[in-house]
């Protein structure tokens, strides 16, 4: 069993690893800039954050008083950061928010694999790819069912506008 423990943090980095690029991958496919390498590094390094402040908590326990939920706390921030230059408004066009969504979620992923939480890991993990994949099928076909013959398309919308 110690053997187990002593290496636990490594497949934990393995896991967030896997998990994330499983989600990048799904955005390589849908051509969009941040793909599995960002996505895996997001995760596997919120996950290495996580180990590093519980290992932190453990082994100076009474002796610091040490929140590693802080830590994760800052995680999110510095994703949303990283998550915000990713948004691009390119010719009145929002580009870019799924994908900054999936590498917040896949921040997420690493933070709950650096905790042990494993199955919410994977559990969530499942539905970021649901999302990814099935619901942009039914969201694609939903507009097309919905828009009108005579529906001006976005751009020109757009266009009037800027009359």
């Amino acid at each position: 069993m110690e053997f187990f423990e002593t290496y636990m943090p490594f497949w934990q980095l393995i896991l967030a690893l896997v998990l994330g690029i499983l989600l990048g991958l799904e955005r390589t496919f849908a051509g969009k800039v941040a793909g599995a390498r960002t996505f895996g590094l997001v995760s596997m390094g919120a996950c290495l954050l996580i180990i590093s402040s519980v290992l932190v908590n453990q082994n100076y326990i009474g002796i610091t008083n040490f929140d590693p939920m802080r830590l994760a706390a800052g995680i999110i921030t510095g994703i949303g950061f990283i998550g915000a230059g990713l948004i691009i408004l390119k010719e009145n066009k929002l580009e870019g928010l799924t994908t900054a969504a999936g590498l917040w979620v896949a921040c997420g992923i690493g933070i709950a694999v650096g905790f042990q939480l494993f199955g919410l890991a994977i559990f969530a993990s499942f539905l970021a790819l649901l999302t990814f994949t099935v619901i942009w099928f039914a969201e694609e076909k939903f507009r097309k069912t919905l828009r009108r013959p005579d529906a001006k398309s976005d751009e020109q919308a757009v266009a009037d506008l800027k009359l």
